[in-house]
Order: structure tokens, then C-alpha cells, then sequence
């Protein structure tokens, strides 16, 4: 399968570890950049991290841009960097994102506003960005966002969540209608419990040690959905490959958070 991602630039967020860091590698092997046009353009708030995987990927073009996604300013900042780079944005993936925890019984003005900020407003911000510049060369390109299966309803503790992924998954679809006949294609992937670094610490703390084996127990997969698999689908998703698909939110995942 010819995926034609030769000459590409790509914008991924939340690279330094879990999802974002499983596509930038993937990106990397199934040869981003590799006729010598464009490259990645890596974003994350942990700096060393970042930097880490910007080494591990040396071989392609890597432009590391340490920001935070709760400043209003980091998505203007992070698609500056990415076209006085490499001259153009060709795809985009926001993958970053809060999970703070906040129900109809404990959450705040502040928990709303903060994951909002990072989970819709920087989505939102950098989507912007990103289809100004495909449209001011008329070249096209690809977003895929990286959803929730708490979309659909959510689980109790992650109502304010589930509310910005909804919101994603709205703005997926208005992206994709919108843009259609300019040649932008934008796609989501809903994701369950995917087994991330992030996640083994959060919900060790919560649960403790073996919560993965208890919660893969529960699964009918027998395993939880991997940071790789979501890699898969999202670097097709990028890809010519899945020319014409836009307007496409797939879920990856075994069960539908919060339904039952």
C-alpha cells in the first residue's frame, strides 16, 4: 500500500510519550519525509521528553516545539514554527489532551476551563491553522484528532472530559463538511483505555499495581486497545491511502464508556 507520505510536513501534539510519541515514531518508519521534503513538527509540554523523541527519530526532519497547550498563544506559535521550518503544514494530529477527573458532583469553573483550554480550544486553534495554510497554497491535507469513547456518553468521574470530546468530535465533522471541496480531510479516532505510559501511572494511583490485568480482564478483547494500534489507524488516516475518507470518527475500542 503506496501511503504517500514522502514530501509531507506533520504537525503531531502530545508527542513526548503515549499515542502522540506511537505516531510520531510510526510516521517516521513509513518514511515521512523521505524525499527529502517536509518532515515532523513535534509538540508537547514535557520539553525533555520531547527532546528525547526528537532524538530517537535523527533520521527525519524533526522540529521540536516545547509548548504548553493552556497558553492561547502555543497553537499560533507551534504552526509559525512548523511552516518557517519546513514551509508548509500538510497534516496535523492532536493528540494531546487532559483527563482531570471532574463529575457533576466535583467538578469546577476551573477544571471546565482548563481542560476546554487543551482538549477543544488548542484543538480548535491549531485545526485553524493548519487549514488556513493548506488553503492559502491550495494543496489540501489531513487532521485526525484523537477522540474519546466518553464522547458517546462517559464515564461519571469524566463528565467535563466526555463534554470537551464531544465537542472535538463535533468540530471533526464541521472541519471536514466545511473543507471537503478544498481538498482538507478530517478524521477522528474514539479511544477507550489504551494502555499508555500516562495512563499505567494515573490509574496505578487510582487502582493500584495490577489494575491493568483486572481491567483487561473485564475487556472482551481479554487486553486493552495499544498505543500502537491507534497508531495504525491514525497514520492511515493521514495517509493518501485513505483518500477520499473525511468526516470519519472511528471507534477503536471494545465498549462504550459510561453505557453500561
Amino acid at each position: 500500500m503506496e501511503l504517500g507520505l514522502g514530501r509531507k510536513t506533520i504537525i503531531v501534539t502530545g508527542a513526548a510519550s503515549g499515542i502522540g510519541a506511537a505516531i510520531a515514531r510510526l510516521l517516521a518508519a513509513e518514511g515521512v519525509a523521505a524525499e527529502g521534503v517536509g518532515g515532523l513538527v513535534l509538540t508537547d509540554r514535557d520539553a525533555e521528553g520531547l527532546t528525547q523523541i526528537a532524538s530517537e527519530l535523527a533520521a527525519v526532519p524533526v522540529e521540536a516545539v516545547a509548548a504548553d497547550l493552556l497558553d492561547p498563544a502555543a497553537p499560533s506559535a507551534i504552526a509559525v514554527a512548523a511552516v518557517a521550518r519546513f514551509g508548509r503544514i500538510d497534516g496535523l494530529v492532536n493528540a494531546a489532551g487532559l483527563t482531570t477527573r471532574g463529575s457533576f458532583r466535583t467538578g469546577t469553573a476551573e477544571i471546565w476551563d482548563a481542560v476546554f483550554a487543551v482538549n477543544g480550544r488548542a484543538g480548535f486553534l491549531l485545526m485553524q491553522a493548519a487549514i488556513a495554510d493548506m488553503m492559502l497554497r491550495g494543496a489540501g491535507g489531513t487532521i485526525v484528532n484523537i477522540l474519546s469513547m466518553n464522547a458517546h456518553c462517559g464515564i461519571p468521574d469524566l463528565a467535563i472530559y466526555a463534554a470537551s470530546k464531544g465537542a472535538m468530535l463535533t468540530l471533526t465533522k464541521n472541519a471536514a463538511h466545511a473543507h471537503m471541496a478544498n481538498s482538507i480531510r478530517v478524521n477522528g479516532i474514539n479511544l477507550g483505555w489504551v494502555a499508555t505510559e500516562t495512563e499505567r501511572r494515573i490509574q496505578t494511583e487510582l487502582l493500584g499495581k495490577n489494575w491493568e490485568t483486572q481491567v483487561a480482564a473485564t475487556q472482551p478483547l481479554g487486553r486493552l486497545v495499544s498505543a500502537d494500534e491507534c497508531a495504525r489507524l491514525a497514520v492511515f488516516l493521514l495517509s493518501d491511502a485513505s483518500t477520499p475518507m473525511s468526516g470519519a470518527v472511528i471507534d477503536l475500542e471494545q465498549k462504550v464508556a459510561g453505557a453500561i
